[in-house]
């Protein structure tokens, strides 16, 4: 049996502090490890915006939304490394 590629949708949330060079540069590392482990289908910057409630003393972040399609084990491991990552203020991999 060959491999189940599936789709998903992730949106994360950068932090605003590290200036328009910083988040073009964390969202071109995350565009382009999603594309080395599969399909980018859609993105999408929907820019800074007021969050919800303080995360980390930060009031606002830059959302980015991508959806891609991949093996099941690679989202597993993109979550992993978003939490690694100190200029991801929030992230969230759901499976459509």
């Amino acid at each position: 049996m060959g491999n189940v590629i599936s789709n998903y949708e992730t949106l994360f949330i950068v932090n605003p502090d590290i200036g328009d060079e910083g988040i073009n540069s964390a969202i071109a590392k995350f565009t382009d490890l999603i594309s080395a482990n599969g399909t980018v289908t859609e993105k999408a910057e929907w820019g800074r915006k007021r969050l919800a409630y303080p995360i980390q003393d930060f009031e606002e972040g830059y959302y980015v939304l991508i959806n891609f399609s991949s093996e099941p084990q690679f989202p597993i491991e993109l979550g992993r490394i978003f939490n690694i990552t100190d200029t991801i203020l929030r992230s969230i991999i759901v499976k459509k």
